[in-house]
């Protein structure tokens, strides 16, 4: 059974699609793609409209290309649109991580409780527990990057190689 983990910001065009599909690089990369399902989604509604979601902001496909994601079916982002966390997300998912506290916050809103501590930052399992800056602010897409790629590797160490 794989591990499954939906990776959520505020929008679901910047943060939580560069961490789904940079860990779905990073597992496939690994050989191990069959061991999880990975999505991401947003906190918000305000980049969904009449029920579609918003592409992912071009800066942060620009730096995803940077880093030679997107090259291979499982990795292929062009498609990924926009969608709202859902109350049956909970159930669905082994891992529900969070670019930011208030992501947090406004997960639980949608969701009700996190009686199974599922819930909580992706930086929370790097040795720097903390915030990912949203890049949609402060235009910085490759301290971003960084910030997730360290918090996906932290993550597989302490969740995969247990």
């Amino acid at each position: 059974m794989p591990i499954k983990v939906l990776f959520i910001c505020h929008g679901n065009i910047c943060r939580s699609p560069m961490a789904e599909y940079m860990m779905k690089d990073m597992v496939e990369k690994m050989g191990i793609e069959d061991d999880f399902y990975i999505a991401s989604a947003a906190t918000s509604t305000e980049e969904i409209w009449g029920g579609v979601g918003n592409p992912i902001y071009p800066p942060a496909k620009s730096e995803l290309k940077r880093h030679g994601i997107g090259s291979t079916p499982y990795t292929d982002f062009s498609g990924k649109r926009a969608v709202q966390v859902t109350k049956a997300d909970y159930g669905k998912y082994d891992y529900i991580l969070c670019a930011e506290s208030v992501n947090i916050r406004n997960t639980i809103r949608i969701i009700g409780a996190d009686p199974e501590g599922k819930i909580m930052r992706l930086l929370d399992f790097s040795d720097n527990p903390r915030d990912i800056a949203d890049p949609w602010y402060t235009g910085v897409f490759d301290i971003t990057y960084n910030d997730i790629e360290e918090g996906l590797k932290a993550f597989l160490d302490k969740v995969y190689y247990k």
